[in-house]
């Protein structure tokens, strides 16, 4: 059985770093390229519709993934109202099913607990589990292995045994 790893980004703008940091956490994570990307910029007003059925498709395919990486720039200390509302149409307790990695890029490291106060509380609302602590990245610093080294080192056996659990490899 192969895992299901997506990713999912809340930055406003398509192709940013942020969606580069979440891939290459994901990657790191598991040794495979996310089988879902979500770049939550390339949907335009359909994100506002609650009965676009291709939004509800997307939410259903995250929401079954054995690994999710949620990611979003740092807006006034906490994710952007964009990954919000992709947020709000998972189920509460079980609209995630799997891991999720809270992931927040921000300037400087005033922000360095946001994901773990803002984003990973929501994660968790919605049904997932969170393996470790939520992980902050320097934005200038989003291109440099050694700022997820110690996080991923922390975090990578944690995602490792439970997915062989669920019947993936990590």
């Amino acid at each position: 059985m192969s895992i299901q790893v997506a990713v999912v980004v809340g930055n406003p703008r398509p192709a940013s770093r942020t969606l580069a940091a979440a891939t290459y956490v994901a990657r790191s994570l598991t040794g495979v390229e996310p089988t879902l990307t979500v770049d939550l910029a390339t949907l335009g007003a359909a994100i506002l519709d609650w009965a676009d059925p291709s939004i509800a498709s997307l939410v259903a395919s995250v929401g079954a993934a054995d690994l999710v990486v949620v990611a979003s720039p740092t807006y006034k200390g906490t994710y952007t109202g964009l990954l919000k509302l992709f947020l709000d149409r998972f189920a509460g307790g079980t609209g995630l099913r799997g891991l999720a990695v809270p992931l927040l890029l921000g300037a400087g490291p005033q922000h360095a607990l946001a994901a773990e106060l803002t984003l990973r509380p929501v994660l968790t609302e919605i049904g997932a589990t969170v393996p470790g602590r939520g992980l902050f990245i320097i934005d200038k610093q989003h291109d440099d292995p050694a700022a997820y080294a110690d996080w991923l080192a922390a975090t990578r056996p944690i995602v490792a045994t439970f997915l062989e659990t669920r019947g993936g490899r990590a």
